[in-house]
């Protein structure tokens, strides 16, 4: 045998023992999963319960009763399915987490998982933040603008046209239709609370900075209002709430990526490696004098 091919044999070895490492967390993941999956499916209808409360709230100021429908035999099912699938992501997400860390810290130098630690643990919380955001205050926003536009008088009787028979468009949802947009809100919203924590990772692995995420603050802006248009009803308020929401967010992610380079000055000062009246964006400054051309002599006059 050759020795190409004892590197080849050698160098696979690692390969190998790293994806049987990956099959064994991923098959641990998914039992997790799955055991919290069954666990909520037993108990899906008191979480779908819990899920209705904002409806049910918009439809007693209205005087109204809380009633959603099936539409189709097997709709109840799939709701309870959906829930099922929610509820054990979230209790399963803490396994999942252990599981993808364990995975990659062998691989870490000690400084880089001090690092990542509190990144992992923020994520979760920052996801929950923004779902508690979405269903106790956006939620209930955008189902009372849906139901405004029920016709009905002000006395509850239906509205009678001029012309034709009395009409009265009277709100009956489907239990699927409306854990679908419940979902979403609860998703969308978890995951524009993760702004920060993205951010701040990429500050300290040194992809964005402070400085850059000011420059293209007004084009930020417009990204946040694209956003709130399209995971938001067309309210005005909610979107409103969106916006203030998300860019207040995108603030606080300056202001930890501008925190997270301070440590990092210091730490260059300290090694020696920056002087005192140095910091990071001198490096870049001295790069953009560099590119500018010499002024050619022969074209004065």
């Amino acid at each position: 045998m050759s020795a190409t091919d004892d590197e080849i044999e050698d160098s696979s070895a690692p390969l190998i023992e790293h994806l049987a490492e990956l099959r064994t967390r991923l098959i641990r993941s998914v039992i997790a999963f799955i055991i919290g999956m069954v666990i909520c499916f037993t108990v899906a209808t008191p979480i779908f319960n819990f899920l209705t409360e904002p409806l049910c709230q918009v439809l007693a100021q209205r005087g109204q009763d809380c009633d959603l429908i099936f539409i189709s035999p097997q709709e109840g099912f799939f709701v309870a399915i959906k829930v099922s699938l929610l509820g054990g992501l979230f209790l399963s997400f803490p396994m999942i987490a252990y599981q993808l860390w364990r995975f990659v810290a062998p691989g870490l130098y000690r400084t880089e998982k001090g690092a990542m630690l509190p990144f992992l643990v923020a994520s979760p919380f920052m996801f929950v933040a923004g779902a508690a955001f979405a269903f106790y205050v956006v939620t209930p926003l955008a189902y009372d603008f849906f139901l405004g536009f029920q016709q009905f008088g002000a006395e509850g009787e239906a509205v009678t046209p001029e012309i034709g028979a009395p009409l009265s468009v009277v709100f009956q949802g489907s239990a699927q239709e409306y854990l679908n947009l419940t979902i979403k809100f609860i998703v969308s919203f978890g995951l524009c609370f993760q702004l920060p924590v993205l951010l701040t990772l990429l500050g300290k692995a040194g992809l964005v900075s402070a400085r850059g995420l000011k420059d293209v603050r007004k084009y930020a802006v417009v990204g946040i209002l694209v956003l709130a248009a399209l995971v938001t009803p067309p309210d005005v308020i909610t979107q409103v709430i969106l916006f203030v929401v998300v860019y207040g967010l995108y603030e606080v992610s300056i202001f930890l990526v501008g925190r997270v380079e301070r440590k990092r000055v210091e730490q260059l000062r300290a090694e020696g490696v920056l002087g005192e009246d140095e910091d990071l964006y001198s490096f870049d400054e001295d790069d953009d004098l560099g590119d500018e051309e010499p002024e050619d002599d022969t074209k004065r006059p």
